[in-house]
């Protein structure tokens, strides 16, 4: 499986746990009422559910996937940004 291959199904794990978030906060909201400790809830499973995104690097160069400069954006790179690699198809 390509780096870009893992990356993607990163951001489709990432969409998943998001809806999964979102509606455990809206349901707790609906029977319980606001709960800060539910939004900080899913606030964390988002966060360990991301760690996984910080090792998705260019196998030559070692840039993350995710990282655009100073911004992390949702999709990957399909090609490298700094040294160009195609990270669609499996290294050797």
């Amino acid at each position: 499986m390509s780096t870009y291959d893992r990356a993607t199904r990163h951001a489709w794990w990432m969409l998943g746990a998001l809806t999964v978030a979102v509606l455990f906060v809206a349901v707790v909201d609906r029977f319980y009422g606001h709960s800060t400790l539910a939004f900080a809830a899913a606030i964390v499973g988002l966060v360990v559910a991301n760690r996984r995104m910080l090792s998705l690097n260019c196998p030559h160069c070692g840039k993350n996937l995710f990282f655009r400069g100073l911004f992390v954006v949702p999709w990957p790179n399909r090609t490298c940004g700094k040294c160009g690699a195609a990270l669609d198809r499996e290294s050797r």
